[in-house]
């Protein structure tokens, strides 16, 4: 399965959360590895659909909000630079829309997690 191409992607994910620096889960630094920045957030926004459209969505778990799925791949960096990364998707349990909610580094454990 793939997350639909009209998945909803909040911006708000990437300007307050994603590209800014955080003190506890900060995603910020390793992004800036591959050149993603609050100045070109358009090309991060680019590349997690890109991924999304292109790799296998794994149903990961389901709660009262609705199923939440993973999509691992790699996220090519405006510098060059790729980052092995888990985006997580929700298909809400109120609408069957699908939703992007977040994305961490990609461990090699977490391959076939």
């Amino acid at each position: 399965m793939r997350i639909p191409s009209d998945a909803i992607m909040p911006i708000e994910k990437l300007f307050q959360y994603l590209l800014v620096l955080k003190q506890q889960d900060d995603k910020s630094k390793f992004l800036a590895q591959a050149g993603f920045t609050l100045e070109n957030w358009e090309a991060l926004l680019s590349e997690i659909r890109s991924l999304a459209k292109s790799a296998e969505a794994i149903e990961d778990r389901t709660n009262e909000y609705g199923t939440f799925y993973r999509v691992d791949g790699e996220l090519r960096g405006v510098n060059g630079v790729n980052l092995a990364v888990r985006t997580i998707w929700l298909q809400r349990e109120l609408d069957k829309q699908f939703q992007f909610m977040t994305l961490k580094p990609r461990k090699e454990s977490q391959r076939d997690a």
